[in-house]
């Protein structure tokens, strides 16, 4: 019976994992004087391809293959690779309980305020998501200069000029602001709320939905111009956590319009890991992954985004490496 490989092609058509097959033999150079089908019509000494006028071109770095193998995530080749992995779903899942058991700096200025003040605990996440905390000692220091900017309780009011100019602050690693788009987003933000009746409202949608439910249709509504998936995502992960609003992920929402979620760190590095890039496969299997390693799934966003950065990004959350007992449950799942 035909057998496919983790590219969804069969095993011994495909270029990369045919060579894993016992009978597979060492390619062959081509015959001097040959030329491939693919390179005819190309005049020799030319380059094979050249990038279009502002194409960026990723090379990403990866870890020397040795043998490594797991079903959860097919797409390593490499243990250091999967080693890396294990420490930032740790340091990820960290992070989320101290956020709700013992937050720090911001975090606990939002879960002090979710009671009596849900619309401007709201706000605050938004700026501390938005603006993303800084790696230094001062990790809220920009975050606290957007909040002095709109004293009072409450979220201010979307004709409120001036807001927070982010462009004029110091951002984190994660922020999902653009350069050049000043208070726009944040405006935005203030107006569909408006919109929907009002910040508790917005969030809250029908009062019938589960809080995995309404996670997901706030996340859809919430498509606002300069507010990328990240963003978007953390910010309800925070609201959750925090219990300003009753919000639970049950899917790491890698999917979204053609182009929209390219360039999200968390998506490159999810299509890496799972080996595959169709967005309800690298969800199912992102569930997997953190089924059996006992993890929140939302732990899953910043680990992956983590894991294909250079740096390590704790936005505002100094949680070392993890629990050691959380860390060898991950290794263990990972076969490590």
């Amino acid at each position: 019976m035909p057998t496919f490989c983790r590219h969804n092609r069969f095993i011994e058509r495909c270029p990369i994992c045919s060579r894993e097959l016992p009978q597979a033999s060492p390619l062959r150079p081509a015959t001097p004087g040959t030329r491939s089908r693919r390179s005819s019509g190309r005049a020799a000494g030319t380059p094979a391809q050249r990038a279009a006028p502002g194409l960026r071109v990723r090379r990403e770095s990866r870890a020397v293959e040795d043998g490594y193998n797991s079903a959860l995530v097919p797409g390593l080749r490499a243990s250091a690779d999967a080693e890396r992995l294990a420490a930032e779903i740790a340091f990820s899942a960290q992070r989320l309980l101290a956020i709700a058991s013992s937050p720090p700096g911001v975090y606990a200025d939002i879960a002090a305020a979710a009671s009596r003040d849900p619309d401007g605990a709201t706000w605050a996440s938004l700026l501390l998501v938005y603006l993303c905390p800084l790696e230094h000692d001062d990790a809220f220091a920009s975050i606290r200069v957007a909040l002095a900017a709109t004293p009072g309780p409450g979220a201010p009011h979307p004709s409120a000029d001036p807001l927070p100019d982010p462009d004029e602050l110091e951002l984190g690693p994660r922020t999902a602001h653009e350069t050049g788009r000043g208070p726009s987003t944040l405006r935005a933000f203030l107006e569909w709320a408006q919109r929907a009746g009002g910040i508790r409202a917005a969030f809250t949608g029908d009062t019938g939905w589960t809080p995995e439910r309404r996670f997901e249709r706030v996340f859809e509504r919430l498509a606002l111009p300069g507010f990328g998936r990240a963003g978007r995502y953390d910010l309800l992960v925070v609201l959750g956590r925090l219990r300003v609003h009753d919000l639970t992920p049950d899917s790491l929402q890698l999917g979204g319009q053609r182009g929209v979620a390219s360039e999200d760190p968390a998506v490159l590095a999810a299509k890496r890991v799972f080996g595959i890039a169709d967005p309800l496969l690298l969800d199912r299997r992102a569930r997997a992954l953190a089924d059996e390693a006992h993890v929140p799934l939302a732990a899953l966003d910043l680990a992956l985004a983590n894991w294909g950065a250079s740096e390590r990004a704790t936005l505002g959350v100094r949680a070392g490496d993890g629990s050691p007992v959380a860390l060898d449950r991950i290794r263990a799942a990972l076969a490590l």
